[in-house]
């Protein structure tokens, strides 16, 4: 069982050498998805402002691929973990588009702020659909816990950064 985060950097250390799992494809997917759930919400919008229904039946269409998508990436989940999962998707890429924009302004202080969060984001889905993989956890119902003291409170560096420090060690989108 994994026991804080550090166990869990320790599993993804082992995994990342052994090359037992293709988590760089799996990052691939997921900028996939994020800009599928992105063209979910122009085609919603279109719709709304043209009146036009016939981009309704195409966000069904994008959404039925989202979703047989997100299934490759969310093999086991509890509550409403895959809502979750997809939102943390989603948030991520509009606030990276919300620093991107900043960053043409010139707004560089900001942008990279934006940008901080939104890989949090990101490291968040990470850490939640990670922490359920069987190669990372022994068996399948295991939890990660995030917390470092016996008082249930987080010492040193946030959650965020721990979760963005396994995510850095575990995902290489270049690893071919």
């Amino acid at each position: 069982m994994i026991k804080n985060y550090k166990d869990l950097v320790s599993k993804v250390n082992k995994i990342k050498i052994g090359k037992d799992i293709d988590l760089s494809s799996g990052e691939d997917l997921s900028i996939g998805i994020m800009n599928l759930i992105s063209i979910e919400e122009h085609l919603f919008f279109t719709s709304q402002k043209t009146k036009n229904h016939k981009y309704l039946d195409l966000l069904n269409e994008v959404r039925l691929m989202r979703t047989s998508l997100l299934k490759e990436i969310i093999k086991d989940y509890e509550g409403e973990v895959w809502c979750i999962s997809k939102h943390l998707l989603a948030a991520s890429m509009r606030v990276m588009e919300v620093g991107t924009k900043e960053l043409k302004k010139g707004n560089k202080k900001k942008a990279n702020d934006l940008f901080a969060k939104s890989y949090n984001l990101y490291s968040l889905f990470w850490a939640l659909n990670l922490s359920k993989h069987p190669k990372l956890v022994g068996k399948k119902n295991d939890d990660v816990n995030f917390i470092n003291d016996k008082n249930g409170k987080t010492t040193g560096s946030s959650v965020f950064s721990k979760i963005s420090d396994v995510v850095n060690k575990a995902i290489d989108c270049c690893r071919e």
